[in-house]
């Protein structure tokens, strides 16, 4: 064999043919010995099981995801880099790429409940208060709670169950909204029952860790977008990581456009209204509102963030709040906030209770200069008597609905405006 490419070395014409001969060589033993060139090996990424907070399941909020990081079709930004390096885990959120086909992919939120800090500060608190270590199995710690083991005997979520959960979504808890929250637990097999005979012990752990660091991932379970309600995507969670629809925070278009800053401010009035009146008689309010509650997708439509601060009150139904002078209170109380927190009381919330926070806090910079005169007056005017909470006569609807005439003739219609175009173009709505 040597000897024939050694041969055709000498005849061959074609310089192409040549250049591939040569390659080859005409040592008869290098042409004979040659081996196949190795497979190109693909990096392999590492995640610390503290990175994702699998070391601390199960006192975690689930492990429906994890699946898609181990198989790489979720990356954060960073690995899109040439150092694929995980970035710094003391961040609160990321920006990262998920994929169902390894060919699309599209953003994703990765989020933590709460800072590793105060993550980390709980835990030492966990083992400290219940078995007066530095260190110890946190699951092993919590399950010997009184409350948790309430929760194993129990076949129905109920009121006592969540009594002194900080979350603002369990101050006014109806059986309902409980039912509600047991049926579509989606970190686990959908059962479509109000009772809790489907979860597990371990599944159980994690809806009241999850309950009581936060309501946030729980939130977005329970009133789906996909039914209308104005939040991102729940994907799923893994360890102390949730995963969810991107959207970019409210913040990020305080120096928009006038026409857009018009759209969000009048989109934020929608979201507003509907929490406050809907088919289910829910009743949402916030009990804190800042740039990052409020984002927006890549198609220009505004959704609710950040659900943490979000409280229920069910129109129904009624809330079963328990007297705050006899609450119980427990380690689970105190997992992100002081066991001492001052909570407002169901009885005292309005419906112009989020409008108002809405005018101190987020509509000022939105829509601050503007627009010309007379209609930036005309806002500002409002704004200012939105803020000092509308005075006796005016309600919340009757507020947003004269806000709404202000802006409505501000906004315009095209492409920048994806998630109303072209309709707008043949419809009287916009």
């Amino acid at each position: 064999m040597g000897r024939w490419i050694c041969c055709l070395c000498s005849r061959v014409a074609d310089p192409l043919m040549l250049l591939l001969v040569l390659a080859l060589g005409c040592n008869p033993s290098t042409a004979a010995t040659a081996s196949p060139s190795v497979p190109h090996v693909k990096p392999s990424y590492s995640f610390g099981r503290t990175f994702l907070g699998l070391d601390k399941c199960n006192a975690c909020i689930g492990t429906s995801i994890c699946k898609k990081f181990f198989k790489e079709e979720i990356r954060f930004d960073t690995w899109l880099s040439s150092h694929l390096k995980l970035p710094p885990s003391s961040l609160l959120s990321y920006s990262g790429n998920y994929t169902d086909d390894a060919k699309s992919w599209r953003l994703v939120d990765i989020t933590r409940l709460t800072s590793k800090y105060q993550h980390d500060r709980a835990d030492k608190r966990i083992c400290t208060s219940l078995l007066g270590a530095r260190s110890c199995s946190l699951e092993l710690a919590l399950r010997r709670t009184q409350r948790f083991q309430k929760w194993l005997r129990a076949k129905r979520l109920t009121p006592d169950l969540v009594q002194g959960l900080p979350s603002p979504m369990l101050r006014c808890p109806s059986q309902r909204l409980l039912d509600r929250i047991v049926r579509r637990y989606a970190e686990v097999p959908d059962a479509g029952s109000i009772y809790m005979d489907h979860l597990t012990d371990r599944d159980k752990l994690r809806l009241l860790y999850t309950l009581a660091v936060n309501s946030h991932p729980i939130l977005l379970q329970i009133f789906p977008d996909v039914e209308g309600w104005p939040f991102p995507r729940y994907l799923g969670s893994c360890g102390r990581l949730v995963v969810s629809a991107s959207t970019r925070p409210l913040r990020d278009f305080f120096s928009s456009a006038p026409e857009v800053a018009a759209d969000l401010a009048l989109q934020l009035l929608a979201v507003l209204r509907s929490m406050a009146t809907n088919d289910l008689n829910y009743f949402f309010y916030f009990t804190h509102v800042d740039a990052g509650t409020f984002g927006v997708f890549s198609n220009g439509h505004l959704f609710i963030r950040d659900a943490s601060t979000l409280g229920i009150i069910d129109k129904e139904e009624g809330s079963q709040q328990i007297d705050g002078q006899q609450e119980y209170r427990d380690i689970f109380s105190c997992l992100t906030v002081d066991c001492q927190s001052a909570f407002v009381p169901c009885d005292s919330i309005r419906e112009k209770h989020s409008l108002v926070m809405v005018c101190q806090d987020l509509l000022p910079k939105l829509l601050a200069g503007k627009f010309l005169s007379p209609v930036q007056e005309r806002i500002d005017t409002f704004l200012q008597r939105c803020a000092h909470g509308l005075g006796d006569n005016h309600g919340a609807n009757e507020a947003m609905a004269e806000l709404a005439e202000i802006l409505k003739p501000l906004r315009s219609c095209d492409s920048r405006f994806a998630y109303r175009y072209p309709d707008c173009r043949y419809s009287d709505k916009y």
